[in-house]
Order: C-alpha cells, then structure tokens, then sequence
C-alpha cells in the first residue's frame, strides 16, 4: 500500500477500534496512543521519501486523475503532516493526564482520532470537494470535543465556533460547485491549466471567493471574531490541540488555493489583511486579563505573519510562510498546554488571581518561558528565525508597510507575554487564589502525565532553533515546489 494513504486510513481504523474496546478506558487509552504513533511513524516515513524522491500520489480505487480521488504529497503538505501529527500525539498523552475520556468514555478517542485523519486528508487531498469533505470530516470531529460534557455555557459558546463553521463549510460548497461548473473539474492539477483559460474577472472571483472561506477558517481579519470566545470554553486538550492545529491548515489550504490557482492578482488584498490581522490580533492579546484569552488572540495575531509570507509570493515568502507554519504549531500548542499547568495547579487562569508561582512551580515558569520566547521571536527560539525568514523576504520585495506592522506586532507580542510572566509567576495575586494546596497540606501538582507532555511539546519547539538551516532548506525547496505548477500537474496527471 502507498505510504501516502496511510496517514488517513489508520486513525480511521483506530477510531472503529477504540469504538470495539469502547468498555474499557485504559485500553481505549493504549489503542489511541499506538495508533497516533504509527501515524506519526508513517508521516515521517512518507516526508523521507517525498523528500528523496519528489511528489508522491495515490489515485484510490484505481481510478485515475483527473476522474477519480487522489491524494498528494509533497513537500509542504509531509512537513505540515508530520508536526501536526506529532502535536496530536503529545496532545492525546496531555488528555490522558487530563483524564479528558473520563466525560465521555466511549466517544472521546474515537472522536479524537477521527480529528487527526480529517487532519491528514486535509493535507494529502488533490482536489476542492475532498478538502471539502476533510473539512467536514475534522470540524464534525471539532464539534463533538467542543462540547463534550459542557454545561449549558460552554455549548453556547461553542454555538459561535459551530455555526461559523457551518457557514463557511456552505460557502466552499458553493465555491466548489461554481469553479466545477466554469471548468468541469475541481482536481487541482487539472485546474492548473484549465483555470487560467477563464476570464480574468472570473478567475479573481473564484479565487476571492475561495480565499475568504480559508480566510474564516484561519481566522483572518475581518473574520476572526468567533475565535477569542470559542476556544477558551473547550478543556485545554482540546483548546491546545485547536489552537495549534485548525487555523493553521486553513493557512495551508490558502497557500494551496494560491499556488495552484496562481492567484498574484489579489496579493495586494493579501498583503493588506496580513498587516492588518497582526496588529488588531496582537492588542486584542494586550487589551486581556485572562492566560486563555490572551493567548487565543494571539492565535490571530500570529496568522497574520504566515498570510505575509504568502502575499509576498516569492520563494522566500513562501519558504517563510512554511517555516513560519512549523514553529507556530507546536509553539502555540506548548503555551495553552503550559496554561493548562498553571490552572491546574491553581484553580484559576485569570491574571488577578495569580502571582508568585515562579516559587511554588518552578518547572512550570521553565516550561512557559521556553514558548513564550518562540512566539516573541526572541534569538535562539524558533520564533526568531521564522519571523526574521518573513520579515527578510518582506524588504526584499519592498514591502515596507508590512514589514513594519510585523515589527511593531512583535513588540507587542513581547510585552503581552511579559504580561503573563509578570502576573502568572511574579508577584502576588490581587485576590486569593481559589486553590493553592491538596488536603494534606503540600503544594498542588498537575499529573505527571500532563507534565511530560507539556516537556515533550516544548521540546519538539527546539526544533526550528537546533536544525534551523535544514529546515528553513526543507522550507525553502517546498516553497520551489509550490511554485512549479507545472511540475505538480506532471506529477499528478498521466
């Protein structure tokens, strides 16, 4: 079997299994556990060998391109799979500390798993209407986690998060049917050609149209509105595995719309909701008083950077975008882990109510400062080298604008996340703490489960830094290999 499909098809056979063990919670737990790690195990597998050998596809069912369902891989779509995938698994360990399966025993972990391969399909589908179907595949997946054992609150935030989702998920339906309709095709590299045959007004609108619904899945300014209220709600599994994963393969599919499409016309529009989304995101982030709200803006914020990268559509824009991509993942998955520590171990995640833990949980203050750092930009974290890949590629093609909204947004990062520092592990709380100890009298501690997640996931951060010039070449090639049109349609058609 093709390494390309394995990806997709074992979470979706572990899902059916952890459904057959579904009576008991520890098995349930080992199955998903070891079916994460094969999925990782073959995503890296699959990365190696696109690597050495170039696009790898699939046509399932023996049907060939551009008639039947096939699925690609290429360089920027293994690199996304495999961080992702690595994220998902330290996730799952994370909820296990959590005890996240104890709500819903039977449905947590195959849910789960079904996220993952909605995950993996969105990443390895080669045409619209199957990044459709992922799309419905990982957001059903999405809106159970949400709201798994919710009270009547937490179900009607996550209302925001479900009908957004719905309403765009129409929107590319519909956008899908009308890029069908011009061309006779949705496949992707079929498009490559037979797209440019269209009107030039109509190839914008398709593409604006197409562009706008991955915009509100990446919560792109104007449309990010639904994001700071939906995430927070959610246990911080679930919350972490969000804000590290769902915004992000909406950026993945707009570099994809863009580069197949080869969409330079509305760069201009790009560029300015870039600019725009990092700052409105970033004093969103200062203007808050709670760890998960400031965070959850920054999720914003921090898009803001991967669309530069693509609306300077140069090799080095786009290879800053990739690279931009990977240490977002991880970074941003770390600090919510990271948060769900603090509240774990205190009761509480409002800033007021905090002070002083840099005493009563070292380990915890060490594990924030390592992403918090990433996510500043701050040398040698891997936020320092992506942002410096971005902002290099911005004044090369004279994109000063940009360049200095990234710049006065990186500032702000900095500060919102010494505001956390400041208030979470310095000083002490404006009000009590509503819990500062267990019933024997000792300092409260998180599972140790949950810890060694979180260290795994902050170690997985250091990759960027340690390798940093393999991955930014890694980067760099995929970006080429977005770019080749031509070459991804030969790889894909016959």
């Amino acid at each position: 079997m093709s390494l390309v499909v394995l990806p997709i098809i074992i979470p979706i056979l572990g899902a059916g299994a952890t459904l057959v063990v579904s009576r008991s919670v520890r098995l349930q737990r080992s199955v998903g556990f070891l079916v994460l790690l094969a999925t990782l195990g073959a995503s890296i597998a699959l990365l190696v060998e696109v690597e050495a050998n170039g696009i790898a596809t699939i046509d399932l069912g023996g049907w060939p391109a551009p008639i039947g369902i096939t699925l690609v891989a290429d360089l920027a779509a293994t690199m996304f799979l495999v961080i992702s995938m690595a994220v998902i698994l330290l996730v799952h360990v994370y909820s296990i500390g959590q005890r996240c399966d104890l709500d819903g025993p039977a449905i947590f972990h195959p849910v789960y798993l079904v996220l993952a391969a909605g995950v993996g399909m969105s990443f390895l589908t080669g045409d619209f209407f199957n990044l459709f179907v992922a799309f419905e595949v990982m957001l059903l997946a999405s809106y159970v986690l949400i709201t798994l054992g919710a009270g009547r609150e937490r179900v009607r935030a996550g209302m925001t998060y479900v009908v957004i989702n719905l309403l765009a998920s129409t929107m590319l339906l519909a956008a899908v049917g009308l890029v069908y309709g011009a061309t006779g095709t949705v496949n992707m590299a079929d498009l490559v050609t037979k797209f440019e045959a269209l009107p030039e007004s109509s190839r914008i609108g398709f593409g604006v149209l197409l562009l706008a619904v991955f915009a509100i899945k990446s919560a792109i300014f104007p449309f990010f509105f639904w994001l700071p209220d939906s995430y927070p709600t959610a246990p911080i599994s679930v919350t972490a595995v969000f804000a590290g994963l769902l915004t992000k393969v909406g950026i993945y599919t707009m570099i994809r719309t863009t580069t197949i499409l080869d969409l330079d016309e509305v760069q201009p529009l790009l560029l300015a909701a870039a600019g725009v989304t990092m700052v409105i995101g970033v004093i969103g982030a200062v203007a808050q008083a709670d760890i998960k709200r400031i965070l959850s803006f920054h999720i914003i914020s921090q898009v803001g950077y991967m669309l530069m990268g693509l609306a300077i559509y140069t090799v080095a824009g786009l290879a800053g975008a990739v690279l931009y991509v990977v240490h977002q993942i991880p970074v941003k998955t770390a600090l919510f882990l990271v948060g769900g520590l603090v509240e774990e171990t205190t009761g509480t995640a409002a800033l007021h109510r905090l002070g002083g833990l840099i005493r009563r949980a070292p380990v915890i203050a060490a594990l924030f400062a390592i992403p918090a750092l990433g996510v500043a930009g701050l040398p040698p974290f891997s936020g320092f080298l992506a942002k410096l890949s971005v902002v290099q590629a911005g004044l090369a093609a004279e994109e000063y604008a940009v360049v200095a909204a990234s710049l006065f947004a990186s500032l702000l990062t900095l500060f919102s996340m010494s505001k956390i520092w400041v208030g979470v592990f310095w000083g002490e709380p404006d009000e009590p703490t509503p819990v500062l100890a267990d019933p024997d009298g000792g300092t409260l501690r998180p599972p140790r489960l949950m810890v060694w997640a979180t260290v795994g996931m902050c170690a997985l951060t250091l990759i960027v830094p340690v390798f940093g010039m393999q991955v930014y070449d890694l980067s760099e090639r995929a970006a080429v290999q977005l770019l080749d049109r031509a070459g991804y349609a030969e790889a894909v058609l016959p």
